[in-house]
């Protein structure tokens, strides 16, 4: 016989997450807007990395649309954010799957 376990929502969620993360140019751009820079201008960006300006906007796009970042636009410029409220929920999803005291419905 043959079970389809239904995955929880939470490692749905997760996966969609981490799947964003999953580039290290995303991974720097979280980095710095967690840290000392807590915004940033994607003209900024450009000129840190080693991606053309139509790359970093993809990749920021793919951050956006997972809820990570946000972004405000101040003409003629958009100007990037950590989106903190899903920022702390990634955080807390990653340490939930991955603790060590794990419920055994988790999976």
């Amino acid at each position: 016989m043959n079970k389809k376990l239904k995955l929880p929502d939470d490692i749905s969620e997760l996966a969609r997450i981490a799947k964003a993360m999953g580039h290290p140019v995303r991974l720097y751009i979280l980095q710095k807007l967690s840290g000392m820079h807590s915004c940033c201008y994607s003209g900024d960006l450009v000129d840190e990395l080693p991606v053309g300006r139509s790359t970093l906007s993809q990749h920021l796009k793919e951050l956006k649309h997972a809820g990570l970042i946000q972004g405000e636009t101040e003409p003629p410029y958009i100007k990037y954010c950590l989106n903190h409220k899903n920022w702390n929920k990634a955080k807390e999803l990653f340490e939930r799957t991955f603790s060590e005291k794990q419920d055994s419905k988790t999976v």
